[in-house]
């Protein structure tokens, strides 16, 4: 096993509906099946990162309600370490999530408790941080809860990753002071550009830029490593603006995995805690050695349905692609 990871994050239970083509605004459709099951892009890198090998502790919160009953005993079923902080007059998060018939999805949060995760109840964790080899944080929570956890993760000697998924509105430049790695998609990229430094990009442009003019962008960010999710297009990591021990010495761009996918959703939170565990085994790595697995990770979770259901286990990307 690696060393420990900590997730402070999310969880939402997803309710999933597939259809033959995602609604035009206005449109009904009839589904072909649903389904639901556990979510939140908090929960699913925790369960991919503990999947993935990694001892892994989750910190989030959750309503007083059965929702929450049953992600408690998920999270055991899980071997997830779960710090959860129960909001009594707020529900557990939940997710309306559309998938087409090739694996695109539509998807609508109502976040519920997570909305109200305390700064307070992430430092009570502060066991969990001083164990940490990784810190991992998605924007699905409190701005003030996730800096708190990035801050702790730091001071204890952590490598430190933001997910910045959803883009928030109050992040400004000294968001990122505790950030050793930002992991946008494409969208958060670009709105990350423009809230930074002003910057204009074309989210469906970047996956066809030149490596170099790609790290050009990604070194307008003040972070020491930016790695840009590209989909199909795989995913290219280079140096950010700031300086100190970063973890990478080149721009590198992996390819995507071949795979046959069938549902993409949690695709991006697969990757974010695979990554983030093999991180936890290499805290020293250039990043750019990690990448693939991480890819593989993410690429084997599109053709299983689901979000924290659909992640796969370490001995199956092995068996698949070696390693």
């Amino acid at each position: 096993m690696s060393g420990r990871v900590v997730v402070v994050g999310s969880y939402n239970q997803d309710l999933v509906w597939e259809v033959d083509a995602l609604p035009a605004p206005g449109e009904t459709r009839a589904g072909i099946a649903f389904r639901s099951g556990p979510g939140g892009k908090g929960f699913n890198q925790a369960v991919a990162a503990a999947r993935a090998g990694a001892n892994t502790t989750f910190i989030g919160a959750l309503g007083n309600d059965a929702l929450a009953a049953g992600a408690r005993a998920l999270a055991q079923t899980e071997g997830l370490d779960a710090r959860f902080e129960t909001i009594t007059d707020a529900a557990t998060g939940t997710a309306g999530i559309l998938v087409d018939a090739q694996g695109r999805n539509s998807i609508v949060v109502a976040l519920g408790a997570n909305a109200r995760l305390t700064v307070a109840h992430v430092e009570a964790q502060a066991d969990a941080f001083r164990d940490a080899a990784v810190v991992l944080a998605p924007l699905e929570s409190p701005l003030d809860a996730v800096l708190t956890a990035l801050r702790l993760g730091r001071a204890a000697g952590a490598r430190t990753v933001m997910n910045p998924a959803p883009v928030h509105a109050s992040l400004d430049a000294t968001s990122f002071a505790d950030v050793d790695l930002l992991t946008p998609n494409e969208s958060e990229m670009a709105a990350l550009l423009a809230r930074i430094d002003g910057s204009r990009a074309e989210p469906a442009t970047l996956r066809d830029l030149p490596d170099d003019a790609l790290a050009s962008l990604c070194a307008r960010l003040p972070v020491r490593a930016v790695l840009v999710t590209l989909g199909d297009a795989g995913a290219v990591i280079a140096p950010g603006a700031a300086r100190g021990d970063a973890p990478l010495a080149a721009v590198t761009r992996v390819p995507a995995a071949a795979v046959r996918a069938v549902d993409t959703t949690g695709a991006g939170d697969a990757f974010n805690g695979a990554l983030a565990a093999a991180w936890a085994t290499r805290p020293g790595a250039d990043l750019s050695t990690l990448l693939p697995f991480a890819v593989q990770f993410a690429g084997l979770s599109t053709e299983r349905r689901g979000a924290a259901a659909a992640m796969p286990v370490r001995a199956d990307v092995l068996a698949r692609f070696g390693g």
